[in-house]
């Protein structure tokens, strides 16, 4: 993993490039210089600081009306039957920009995780391994198909799923590994490929819904497995409100994801033309009017993950001189696209608990989050399945097997200890990621007075 001190990066002249960046980006953004870090923090009566939080979210880059009135005049809404629609001119567009063979554009990133599962025929009895700490389209995207999602641990500096982990629940029954790239950084994907390729050459579908143009050995997230998910909805850094899309470079497979998303029918110029392949589909199509909007952000994105990337590299070398404050740390070989900062409070480090430094960083009026919870993916798994028809496939006993199988001791430390910064405050200035920090650093040398605080 990549460690890099508040020396080392200044060294690199990593500031240098991203101010050019930034500047060239959000010109008009107000600069607030650092605060006192041993000043009073604002939770105990200290003044708060001037912060900027970045931009409104979505960012527009000026040609949206325009491309949005040029679809809603072509009447070309819809791409069933109709080749002329954008959503054609977005697939080819993020191929590209990927270095993918195929995109398959579709409504959601849930759609994307769905659809990829009914390419290899996932169904009842199947099991699926994948990561405990992901938003819940992971897990259900599983469910939709009668499978049993089994959970890997994760590794407790990076966030990953944990690639040994994932290879010990291994069993006959398992049919597809699905690594999560959470916060938009890379899971460990040369150990992914090889226990895949040890194990019968089991498909990887990459779950990069957060990950739009984060790279694994100079390789897209996305491009690496057997197909990768994107979601873009309106918090993702690539965003159309709501959408999503796959990559593969398999041609069958890419044939397959197009019969699925469509309703079982491959590409047509004749909507009229009823044929249908048997394969699990539905509708799952992007109109034209989500592509436009996808087209008119795409020549920026780019720059968006440079800045993200040079103000979190930065905000994480300022943090790790702090006690107590562990950043996310990226795997060699893999850069983050950044769409959360995460990072862990361990209170016997630090002198008060993660849930007090969010509150202390709130009352300086930087906005922190606590990100996912562990749940109770046991009892959450055993009431969908407590069906009639589950049962024919799933006994008690076979659910009480599974949840023995099921040990997850650092996820339990992930999300007790962990805070998430939104990819918005990464697109700040780069002076505001020193208020972040110096605000972090006064807390934690007021610690011991904020522990005392009364709820």
């Amino acid at each position: 993993m990549t460690h890099l001190t508040r020396r080392d990066f200044l060294k690199n002249g990593a500031l240098a490039s991203g101010a050019v960046l930034t500047g060239s980006l959000f010109e008009s953004s107000p600069v607030y210089g650092a605060i006192d870090p041993d000043g009073k923090p604002a939770i105990l009566g200290g003044e708060g600081v001037s912060y900027n939080a970045g931009p409104s979210w979505p960012v527009l880059n000026g040609d949206e009306l325009e491309r949005l009135d040029a679809v809603l005049k072509s009447r070309n809404w819809c791409r069933s039957g109709n080749p002329a629609c954008v959503t054609n001119d977005f697939e080819a567009a993020y191929a590209e920009m990927c270095g993918a063979k195929h995109c398959i554009a579709v409504n959601s990133g849930t759609s994307a995780l769905i659809a990829s599962l009914s390419a290899f025929e996932i169904g009842p009895g199947d099991e699926v391994i994948t990561s405990p700490y992901t938003f819940i389209a992971t897990v259900n995207c599983i469910i939709d198909h009668y499978a049993l999602p089994v959970f890997a641990d994760v590794d407790l500096n990076s966030f990953q799923i944990c690639p040994q982990a994932t290879e010990k629940l291994i069993t006959p029954n398992t049919r597809v590994l699905l690594p999560v790239h959470i916060g938009g950084a890379p899971a460990q994907m040369d150990a992914f490929l090889d226990v895949a390729s040890r194990h019968g050459n089991l498909p990887i579908v990459e779950d990069a819904c957060q990950a739009h143009l984060g790279k694994w050995r100079g390789k897209y997230l996305g491009t690496l497995g057997s197909t990768g998910c994107f979601s873009m909805q309106v918090t993702k850094n690539l965003s159309c409100g709501d959408g999503g899309a796959i990559l593969t470079n398999d041609d069958r497979l890419a044939d397959r994801l197009y019969k699925i998303h469509s309703n079982s029918r491959a590409p047509v110029t004749n909507s009229m033309d009823f044929q249908y392949d048997p394969l699990h589909a539905s509708n799952m199509r992007m109109t034209g009017f989500q592509a436009a909007l996808l087209l008119s952000q795409l020549p920026s994105a780019l720059e968006r993950v440079k800045i993200r990337n040079e103000n979190a590299l930065y905000l994480a070398s300022l943090l790790r001189e702090i006690p107590g404050v562990y950043p996310q740390e990226i795997y060699d070989g893999g850069e983050s696209a950044w769409h959360l900062f995460m990072f862990r409070i361990v209170e016997e480090e630090f002198g008060c608990s993660r849930d007090r430094v969010s509150e202390a960083m709130a009352a300086e009026g930087v906005n922190v989050s606590f990100g996912y919870s562990t749940g109770d993916w046991i009892n959450y798994i055993r009431s969908i399945y407590s069906t009639s028809a589950a049962r024919r496939v799933y006994s008690e006993k076979d659910l009480d097997d599974w949840a023995e199988r099921i040990q997850l001791p650092n996820l339990e430390k992930v999300c007790a200890q962990g805070l998430w910064i939104l990819q918005t405050q990464l697109l700040a200035p780069r002076e505001n990621m020193e208020v972040i920090a110096d605000c972090m650093r006064r807390i934690q040398k007021h610690s011991a007075e904020i522990a005392q605080l009364e709820t």
